[in-house]
């Protein structure tokens, strides 16, 4: 179980670390361009914040359990993962990007995986 853990915490930290550096880094309409529509209706400020906080996720998912410094983090950054999948999918649902939507909730389903087990693992 703990190798399908870390290997679920892996992807979502790759799948975080590329999106918040692409949200982070790039124009609006380059993001929608690239499958990114979500951000089509968004402030650049509130984009920036996004892609931040997505970056540090995917830090926050690996390195407090990894080296067992306050590690009630990873669950919490898998929650809070679990919640950003939880808005985005009747976004794209809305926009008829079915594609997107089973995305989203694939990693809903791992984010929320990662965040019951490692949660339980806490005590």
């Amino acid at each position: 179980m703990n190798t399908l853990l870390w290997t679920l915490q892996g992807l979502l930290a790759l799948v975080f670390v590329y999106s918040g550096i692409m949200k982070s880094t790039q124009q609006r309409q380059k993001l929608v361009s690239m499958g990114q529509t979500g951000v089509a209706n968004l402030s650049y400020p509130i984009i920036r914040l996004i892609g931040i906080t997505e970056t540090l996720g995917a830090v926050g998912i690996l390195l407090p359990w990894a080296i067992d410094v306050a590690p009630f983090l990873t669950p919490l950054t898998s929650t809070c993962f679990a919640a950003i999948m939880v808005m985005a999918a009747p976004i794209h649902y809305r926009r008829r990007e079915y594609y997107s939507v089973t995305f989203n909730l694939t990693l809903l389903a791992m984010a929320m995986l990662v965040a019951i087990v490692r949660f339980g693992q806490l005590s």
